[in-house]
């Protein structure tokens, strides 16, 4: 008991950045395995409309006791217009969101999927300016660098997935086996690598998977911007995203019920099956929306935006070093766009709090010297007004 009221006190001590950085990376650690993982959903033969069910059924009741408990004192009371805003948030965040991304991925590859989500910083980028969530003067150079860090970390993931390069690092032979072996399970169409097959699929359509995996990054850029005006007025984290998880299985649940024909589709064939639908709940879910939303609100739907491209990132340093991949040329450059884009981008926002706080204490300073003015006038008045009025009795 004692230690782990220690390890919270430790944890709270904790710079709030600090664990902001670190919420985000393990974030992305998350997310990048789901990537393979879904993937290999699809390829076993799970049900698109089954699988988002299963998956908000297990986040929800992850989320449920938590935001029910935690937030009992701190939640402000529900009414009709918050449920709107709530049914609204599942819309875009849920059911197009993963609606969308499965689609997509069903038509093109795990690898494409991750590129291509590198296009949600600058999506929710421009969509928080538009909306005046997030402000940008480009006539300062908080302004200039949030832009430019934004546009660095998008083309430093799109260097990673599309510029190979020469070979830069090898992993120590008896790593090469299995990369060799993973290599060529990749690369071989529809080659079974047991229940979890993660070969190209035939019969895609890639032009319409590119464009649900675009409507994808549509939805999910609208969902980090608009849940930071909502947790404005309703600042109760968990109970926002469980608010949504439930709406959003709601609606995966009317669609499944009424698209999906085959009642096969709602049973479990393997254990494979099994883990895919509880990592997809748990972590990419229930953990990733618990985290996500509590980034932004501290944070800023920018800031969690922008941390998207480190997603491939952690894809490539993880398959070289589990894997045995080799590191290219092109992962070196894109890694140090990435990082200077994030470094360009949250400098960007420090400054930008300073200059609020510096404006902030000019306002407080003149607001002072404005209210202790009258009162110095109002003290002269009451000492003069005897001369005042003796000089007009002598008149």
């Amino acid at each position: 008991m004692a230690d782990s009221v220690s390890s919270k006190r430790m944890w709270f001590s904790i710079p709030e950045r600090f664990q902001l950085h670190v919420a985000m990376l393990a974030l992305q650690f998350g997310y990048a395995g789901f990537h393979v993982v879904s993937r290999a959903a699809l390829n076993m033969g799970i049900s698109k409309l089954v699988f988002p069910v299963y998956r908000n059924i297990i986040a929800l009741l992850l989320l449920l006791p938590f935001a029910y408990f935690l937030e009992k004192k701190d939640r402000p009371p529900i009414n009709f217009n918050f449920l709107c805003q709530f049914f609204f948030l599942a819309l875009i965040g849920i059911t197009a969101n993963q609606g969308f991304y499965l689609l997509g991925l069903e038509n093109t590859t795990p690898t494409f999927a991750s590129a291509i989500q590198n296009s949600v910083p600058a999506i929710t980028f421009l969509m928080a300016v538009i909306l005046r969530i997030e402000q940008v003067r480009l006539n300062r150079k908080d302004g200039l660098a949030k832009v430019s860090g934004t546009i660095f970390c998008v083309i430093g993931a799109t260097v990673i997935t599309l510029y190979k390069g020469p070979t830069v690092y090898t992993p120590s032979n008896h790593l090469n086996s299995t990369a060799t072996l993973i290599t060529e399970v990749t690369t071989t169409p529809m080659i079974d690598f047991g229940t979890w097959s993660l070969g190209d699929a035939e019969g895609k359509n890639w032009t319409l998977g590119c464009i649900y995996l675009i409507g994808h990054c549509l939805s999910w850029s609208a969902w980090l911007v608009f849940q930071a005006p909502i947790l404005k007025k309703y600042p109760a984290r968990l109970s926002v995203t469980s608010y949504t998880c439930f709406f959003g299985l709601l609606q995966f649940l009317l669609i499944a019920l009424v698209c999906e024909r085959n009642s096969q589709a709602w049973l479990f064939h393997s254990g494979g099956e099994a883990f895919t639908i509880l990592y997809a709940g748990v972590v990419a879910s229930g953990i990733a929306f618990a985290v996500q939303i509590w980034c932004i609100d501290r944070g800023g739907p920018v800031f969690v935006a922008v941390y998207q491209p480190v997603q491939t990132f952690v894809v490539a340093i993880m398959a070289s070093i589990a894997l045995g991949e080799e590191f290219y040329l092109g992962g070196v450059i894109g890694a140090i766009l990435i990082v200077a884009g994030l470094y360009f981008v949250l400098w960007g926002k420090s400054e930008e709090k300073k200059f609020a706080k510096e404006q902030l204490a000019i306002a407080s300073s003149t607001t002072e010297h404005s209210n202790i003015r009258p009162t110095s006038v109002a003290k002269g008045s009451s000492l003069n007004q005897p001369f005042l009025s003796s000089s007009n009795e002598n008149v």
